[in-house]
Parts: structure tokens; sequence; C-alpha cells
């Protein structure tokens, strides 16, 4: 990989910076002084110091998305924006992808990555990883619809997994989780009961909390602890 490549990846200069700090002597390869940014290094084995630091090479990268509405979870679509539209230049180029998808009108987390393997193994029905939804829908749901939802309720070509749901004191509104995340699911769900979804932003992929600092369209890098969670398969 190319040096200045290495330090734009690892955030620590773009491709325009890397050469005046070269020149100013920032950057060592294994003890020795870089002269370009064009120089060629083992990324997983040379050591590079960056300003007195060494800094070692991340092959994935895994991102926090507070999705907003209009968006689709695409990594391209023809017709609307998709959610890699959010991200800078510079994360887009690294082949990022959502891990597990709402559709245009739902808000919320989204996490981004290149880590294939994981972001399947995390959404793979074996694993059963958690999702937790915001609701709100048209009408109350009695204590009989709270029922039928929670135990599996039939959506015509499949039977949904058993969820959790808590209610506002208006039973209109609340929190749903789910182990599973079929397209259109909970607004099927719901419209199994006679009833219709109105908002809904998904606030936690297994462990991983959507952050509230983050406004709807920022973003920013998955914690050291979440990174593990999401490498660990989901295991905690």
């Amino acid at each position: 990989m190319r040096l200045d490549k290495f330090l734009s990846e690892m955030k620590k200069a773009s491709r325009s910076e890397a050469p005046r700090l070269i020149r100013a002597g920032k950057v060592l390869i294994n003890g020795i002084p870089a002269t370009s940014p064009s120089a060629r290094i083992d990324e997983n084995n040379d050591e590079i110091i960056f300003c007195g630091e060494r800094v070692l090479y991340k092959k994935f990268t895994y991102i926090m998305l507070n999705k907003p509405e209009g968006y689709v979870s695409a990594t391209e679509d023809t017709r609307d924006k998709t959610v890699l539209d959010l991200l800078p230049e510079c994360e887009r180029v690294k082949n990022l992808f959502p891990c597990g998808r709402l559709d245009k009108y739902t808000l919320g987390l989204v996490i981004m990555t290149n880590d294939g393997e994981n972001a399947h193994r995390l959404l793979s029905p074996k694993h059963h990883v958690s999702k937790t939804y915001k609701f709100r829908c048209e009408s109350p749901l009695s204590d009989e619809d709270v029922s039928l939802l929670e135990g599996g309720i039939s959506l015509g070509d499949f039977i949904a997994k058993p969820c959790k749901i808590s209610l506002s004191q208006d039973r209109d509104a609340g929190e749903i989780t789910l182990t599973e995340g079929k397209y259109h699911q909970i607004k099927r769900m719901l419209n199994a009961v006679s009833n219709k979804i109105t908002y809904l932003e998904r606030i936690s992929f297994g462990d991983i909390c959507l952050d509230p600092s983050l406004e709807r369209g920022e973003w920013r890098y998955l914690s050291d602890e979440e990174e593990q969670f999401f490498t660990n398969g989901g295991k905690k």
C-alpha cells in the first residue's frame, strides 16, 4: 500500500496533507524517516510512526449512522439518495455497505462496514441478534394485539418469530424488539392486527445502541467495545 493512502485510511492525514508532513519528518517507516508519499509499505508488518506514535493498520471500517428519512439503505440507487451519500468521500471509497436495511422512511441506527464476514454472521437468523425499534401506530394496541404479535404472528408467506413489545401509557407507541428483520416486517405485523405504523426508528442492534448525540444524518466510528461486539458475531 502507498504510504499516503495508509495515512489517509488511518485518519492521520489526507492524501494532500501527507507530502508536507513527510517532508517535515513526521513519518517514520521502520525507524527511518519517510521521503515520499508514494513509498510502498507492508501495512500489516511495517512499523509506521506518525508524529511520535505508532499507527496500527485496521483492515475494516465500522461506522454508526443516524439515518434520516428519505435515504435508502443501499450502496447505489437510480432514484433516491443512499446512506452512503451521508458519508464523506474518504469513507465512500472503502466499499462500505449497510449491515441490515431500513426502508426509505424508517429512521435511526444503521451500521456501515466493509467487513462482509462478520456482517453476514450478525444478520444470520441462527445468531438471534436482537434489533429494537421505537414505533408509533395509528390506533392503540389491545392486550390481544400484543399477545398475537409477541407470540409470533402469521404474515401469510411466513410466521414471524416471537418478539417483545413495551407500550406507552396511551398504547399507541412504544418499543418492539425482534430477532429477525424481513422486509417491512414491523409494518406488516401491525397491518396483521388491523393497525398501521406511523413512525419507526431503530435504536439498537444487539449491544450497539444509537448514540443520542448523533443528529439525523450524522455518523461516527464504532467505539472499541461496540466494534468488539460486531467482530465477535454479536457475542459479549
